[in-house]
């Protein structure tokens, strides 16, 4: 498999459209394209990953990415994969597997407990003609929200300036909380003055008459 800062091989491929597309034509000077292998259309980890960069699409062009996925289906598959789910992507068809194993991301996997030999799930970022960013045997849940992530990292710090204010607020609660208890002995110390001020009077004795 391909590693950041390695070449990234060119292609022409078949997209839906039965429009043939090379690298250059997919990500042109500046942009990043996000090419992303899956195994086959229509089952449904393939459906769901599809289906998360169709969602985040606006998003990742934002970001200044452009996404594109390759299987070894048909361009007639895709034509139905994507209106069947209403998929904004484009796909290319790769039934030869040339770019699969031009990327490595064609070999040995686990399915069911077995070796089989066959597509594996993986994505690349390339930019400017070059792997930026590789993520290897994918997990479809999330994995579009993780390729945004890597496009627009600059937006990373602004969102932990904001933690140490938080810690800052907490540090100031325990003093408030702190001045709870005085207050309750100040008040537990007025009852001991005025038990004291309850002195038990003394009664002087009437002088008696004088004697016979």
């Amino acid at each position: 498999m391909l590693k950041e800062g390695d070449k990234a091989p060119d292609f022409s491929l078949e997209t839906q459209d039965g429009k043939r597309a090379s690298l250059r034509d997919l990500a042109p000077a500046g942009k990043t394209l996000v090419l992303f292998f899956y195994p086959k259309d229509s089952t449904p980890g393939c459906t769901r990953e599809a289906q998360a960069f169709t969602a985040s699409r606006k998003a990742i062009e934002k970001a200044g990415g452009v996404i594109a996925g390759i299987s070894r289906d048909s361009v007639k598959s895709h034509n139905s994969f994507r209106d069947k789910f209403k998929l904004d992507v484009t796909l290319l068809s790769d039934p030869e597997r040339k770019a699969h194993e031009a990327y490595g991301a064609w070999g040995e996997k686990t399915m069911y407990g077995k070796k089989v030999l066959g597509a594996i799930r993986s994505t690349f970022l390339v930019k400017d003609g070059k792997v930026v960013r590789v993520f290897p045997n994918v997990k479809v849940d999330g994995h579009a929200d993780q390729v945004l992530a890597a496009l627009s990292g600059e937006s990373a710090p602004a969102a932990k300036k904001a933690t140490p204010k938080k810690a800052a607020a907490t540090k100031a609660a325990p003093k408030k909380a702190a001045a709870k208890p005085a207050a309750k002995k100040a008040a537990a110390a007025k009852p001991a003055k005025k038990v004291a001020a309850k002195k038990p009077a003394t009664t002087k004795k009437k002088a008696g008459g004088k004697r016979a």
